[in-house]
């Protein structure tokens, strides 16, 4: 969105406008409503961005829920905006820690400020670039203790409170953006590491993050959300908890369920395949805090290097998918084959872990017919590289 766009935009009769304007779904929404809002005489820019809002709103159900029909966006800044779920859990991590003001220092289109100031903290929210700090003013606009402005982090510290950062560690724009390394971060990751020295603070990063990178002396919480994992959030002065060093966030149809640890846990022995296999959640396997888990089941490794764990207990947990294991052959398609057609599988769920298989193409290798359904495990074991058929728990 440019700055003429949301101008245009934010006034009463464009507001009303998108109001009316309800869902726009799909592309041919787009063109119909288009023509639908030029033919009526509106300017090219009010168009644009009404239905740009339109569009932007649908897709920001699944991260804002009913709020996305209240809210505005840039493409870029909902794609990299936290879900209101997760932002929540960060604003109950401020208020157990006695946290009354926080300064979001890049907050993007305010996923986060929304979630702190519906906590009942006092938000000062701000953001380098003059559109998306704009349409974050719009979006806590409802919240008398937020304010919102526009500058850099680097020159916007509290003299108190805690402090969120969410350095921006993609190229610059509204729309189309790619990763940058982390040398190029805004602001520098180090400059982050500084200001949690002095304040506490909670920095949003990619799961992704080198670990080397990660300081002794913070809490490092990996959060995954609906089987994805989300982010990395590193915990500093009253917000990381006491002896607490390593933690796996595991947020699955409205449950919330949490593994933690003061290091990264030592690995349980591998052994052979048993009845159960058991899949570690990726903010777990991010955590390394499989063997706390596998401990927790009773399991161990299903090979050193490959993050399946192996039973015979009937244990599971939120931390794991679990799996009963039907029947384990070579993986080769005519061994595999054979099995499908023994058991009648017309439905077939493929992994794989630690083994160069692409499950599209080897899925078309594969006699599927029948009315059963199965999950078939491609990976290695003690046994070498296996074809493992199974149930979900």
């Amino acid at each position: 969105m440019e700055m003429s766009e949301l101008t245009a935009l934010l006034t009463r009769e464009g507001l009303a406008l998108l109001d009316e304007t309800g869902s726009v779904e799909s592309s041919a929404d787009v063109a119909r409503s288009v023509s639908r809002l030029r033919a009526a005489g509106h300017s090219p820019d009010l168009v644009s961005a009404v239905v740009g809002q339109a569009r932007l709103r649908v897709k920001a159900r699944p991260k804002f829920g009913e709020f996305a029909d209240r809210m505005l966006f840039t493409r870029a800044g909902l794609e990299q905006a936290t879900r209101l779920s997760v932002a929540t859990m960060h604003a109950i991590r401020l208020r157990r820690a006695g946290i009354t003001h926080v300064a979001d220092l890049g907050c993007g289109i305010g996923g986060d400020s929304l979630a702190f100031a519906g906590a009942g903290l006092a938000v000062d929210a701000v953001d380098a670039d003059e559109v998306t700090s704009a349409i974050a003013a719009y979006n806590l606009a409802p919240f008398p203790d937020a304010s919102v402005r526009q500058g850099t982090a680097e020159t916007s510290l509290p003299d108190e409170g805690a402090v969120w950062l969410d350095p921006a560690r993609r190229t610059a724009g509204h729309s189309e953006t790619t990763r940058t390394s982390a040398a190029d971060w805004s602001p520098s990751l180090d400059w982050c590491f500084e200001v949690a020295q002095a304040h506490p603070a909670g920095i949003k990063l990619g799961p992704g993050l080198d670990r080397d990178l990660i300081p002794d002396d913070v809490e490092a919480q990996w959060v995954s959300a609906d089987g994805s994992v989300v982010e990395l959030v590193l915990w500093s002065g009253e917000l990381a908890r006491a002896g607490i060093r390593r933690s796996a966030l595991v947020m699955q149809a409205g449950e919330t369920h949490e593994i933690t640890a003061a290091a990264d846990a030592d690995d349980e022995p591998v052994r052979p395949l048993g009845a159960y296999l058991h899949e570690p959640d990726g903010a777990v396997i991010r955590a390394r805090l499989i063997g706390e888990v596998a401990r927790m089941l009773e399991a161990g490794m299903v090979d050193e290097q490959i993050a399946y764990l192996t039973g015979d207990a009937a244990l599971t947990s939120p931390f794991v998918q679990s799996f009963r294991v039907r029947e384990t052959m070579p993986a080769h398609v005519k061994t595999i084959n054979q099995a499908l057609r023994a058991h009648g599988i017309g439905r077939l769920e493929i992994k794989k872990r630690g083994m160069d298989i692409d499950p599209a193409a080897f899925r078309k290798k594969l006699s599927l017919k029948g009315s059963a359904a199965a999950t078939l495990i491609l990976t290695r074991t003690t046994s070498g590289r296996v074809a493992i058929l199974a149930d979900r728990v």
